[in-house]
């Protein structure tokens, strides 16, 4: 089993020549499966000195971050879950600060400094706001990683730029790295290191690596000898060991879970009876059984013996379970809280009785355009549950999307799924793999592009275009275009050229929704699924589109043919 995140902490805080502390501390180290997850936080505020609350604000930032943080779907990057975190506590920070007596003088109110870090696998993630610092220890340097957010009036006066709860909107730093084996990282306040010096810090760490809260109090109290009138506090992190990159949770499942057996009806598996089987393909077997203790029915997903030592497939296998139960949408696959130990590599899922939006589209090849807008609302709310948790489809087509009895859509089949949160631990070879259907695939994953919110809305896109026309818009050219001007290249065809009683509008939507460009298309899934109902102005007031618009080579072809004729007309009569 590969190892862990392991780190050694040193910590020391004190009051100073000063009354009271006003900062405030605190590192989290959580067991697995968070630790793999979210990893560790480390967090440090200071209040300020003109404030008598200041140390409310300092100890609120420090705990709702360590607490709130790790609270957060793991499904999220530590980026965003991090800032929804602070952000939060920034404006309630705020509001305390205008419902007190302090509303007139935010100097006076809930305000601190913040410096946090979370370790992530193998990478550091820093998010600051003030005058704390960050330093890193590596082969005997010290360098800060982080910049002091003070606006000097004078040589000896100046104000803090940035803190927590010094305004509505929170502005933070917010930078990554990678973490080396044996790393130290030195948390500390203004008056530690504006009396303490980098070489003796360093000097007092290396001397006490066995004991870092005794090199944590060491420093503290050279500073406090150098004169320090504020408070002092100080916070070390040492990096002993670091995850193989192949350490993800799903990862570790596809180890330690042995290979399905095919099944058969009227067996027993896992707790489950099997009823029939529902599909097989060369990469996976389905079944449809029942759950014995809850008579539930559901479907059970077991790989392909071909495929047993294709590791990537089988942790793709498990991440669809994975996705399904942390999505809450009536357009999304559910997927059961397991209940029984798992003995066998496999997932299971609801069961959907009804049809393919592939069969669908077999069945009705003249689809009202109101019940195509229906549908792709369904659709548009599923894909939306995805991105509200950093989550792209990636392989969105009519063979992914049931239709249940009672019409109601829903998306399947998570295998080529990205989660923000899990990308962070996976080894970045395994993240640009192309794993959708050629034909519903965004341009960009052709380019070796990293997917958005886009790419899935280009996919929808198609799906739209196929339903009110029976074609691709691009047929399977987007698949041969490796490169941006290729694809610039390639043309829409209009939807206007069947035999469809279609409102001229429709096509400038989707023309817009499957530019090639992904900067070119709708901002916001919303705008587009909007706008197939309710265009904007701009469309409602466009004329017939120019030739160049409608057919370029056509155009091309065209003034080619009038210019050659001109040049052969000068060229006669020149003679």
């Amino acid at each position: 089993m590969a190892s862990q995140l392991k780190v050694t902490v040193g910590q020391h805080s004190d009051k100073g020549r000063k009354a009271a502390n006003q900062d405030f501390h605190g590192v989290y180290i959580p067991q697995e499966p968070q630790l793999t997850a979210k990893g560790i936080a480390i967090a440090l505020a200071d209040g300020i000195s003109s404030s008598a609350v200041s140390h409310i604000a300092s100890e609120s930032a420090v705990g709702s971050f360590l607490g709130d943080y790790f609270c957060t779907s793991d499904a999220w990057s530590v980026k965003k879950s991090a800032q929804r975190v602070l952000m939060a506590t920034n404006s309630w920070l705020y509001a305390q600060t205008r419902q007190s007596q302090f509303r007139y003088d935010l100097d006076r109110g809930y305000v601190c400094t913040l410096s946090a870090m979370v370790i992530k696998s193998t990478t550091a993630h820093i998010f600051h706001a003030g005058d704390t610092r960050i330093y890193r220890l590596r082969d005997g340097r010290l360098e800060q990683l982080t910049e002091d957010h003070r606006l000097w009036v004078s040589q000896d006066k100046s104000y803090l730029s940035r803190a927590m709860g010094i305004n509505t909107h929170l502005e933070l730093d917010y930078r990554t790295f990678q973490v080396e084996q044996g790393d130290c990282f030195l948390f500390a306040t203004d008056g530690v290191y504006e009396f303490a010096s980098d070489a003796r810090m360093v000097e007092l760490i290396t001397t006490q690596n066995t004991d870092l809260d005794g090199a944590a109090r060491a420093i503290v109290e050279h500073a406090y000898a150098q004169g320090s009138d504020d408070n002092l506090t100080v916070q070390i992190v040492r990096v002993d060991s670091l995850p193989l990159h192949e350490a993800s949770e799903l990862q570790q499942q596809v180890a330690e879970l042995a290979f399905a057996p095919l099944l058969h009806p009227r067996m027993e598996f896992e707790g489950f009876r099997v009823i029939r089987e529902l599909h097989a393909s060369s990469r996976s077997h389905l079944y449809l059984a029942d759950d014995i203790d809850s008579a539930a029915q559901v479907v059970l997903k077991i790989p392909s013996v071909d495929l047993q030592h294709d590791l990537q497939h089988l942790e793709r296998l498990l991440s669809e379970e994975w996705v399904a139960r942390r999505i809450d949408s009536p357009h999304v696959l559910k997927a059961p809280v397991p209940t029984r130990k798992r003995n066998f590599l496999y997932s299971v899922s609801e069961y959907i009785e009804g049809q393919t939006l592939r069969q669908w589209i077999i069945d009705h090849p003249q689809a009202p355009l109101e019940k195509v807008r229906s549908m792709a609302e369904q659709i548009g709310k599923g894909l939306q549950a995805f991105h509200r948790l950093e989550m792209l489809h990636q392989d969105l087509r009519p063979d992914n999307i049931m239709i249940d009895a009672s019409g109601t859509l829903k998306l399947i089949d998570f295998g080529s799924a990205q989660v923000a949160g899990l990308v962070e631990i996976t080894a970045p070879f395994a993240r640009n793999q192309l794993l959708g259907t050629a034909q519903y695939t965004a341009p960009e994953y052709f380019l070796g592009e990293a997917g958005s919110p886009r790419s899935d809305q280009f996919s929808l896109a198609v799906i739209i275009y196929q339903m009110l026309s029976g074609r691709l818009p691009y047929g399977a050219e987007v698949a041969k275009c490796k490169s941006r001007t290729a694809q610039n290249r390639l043309v829409y065809q209009p939807l206007r050229d069947n035999d469809r009683e279609l409102p001229v509008w429709i096509d400038d939507v989707l023309r817009k929704a499957l530019q090639p460009d992904p900067l070119k298309r709708y901002a916001a899934l919303s705008e587009f699924i909007f706008e197939l109902r309710q265009p904007n102005q701009s469309l409602l007031k466009k004329h017939r589109p120019p030739l160049l618009e409608r057919n370029p080579l056509m155009f091309w072809k065209g003034l080619s043919a009038i210019l050659g004729a001109v040049i052969i007309w000068l060229l006669s009569t020149g003679s």
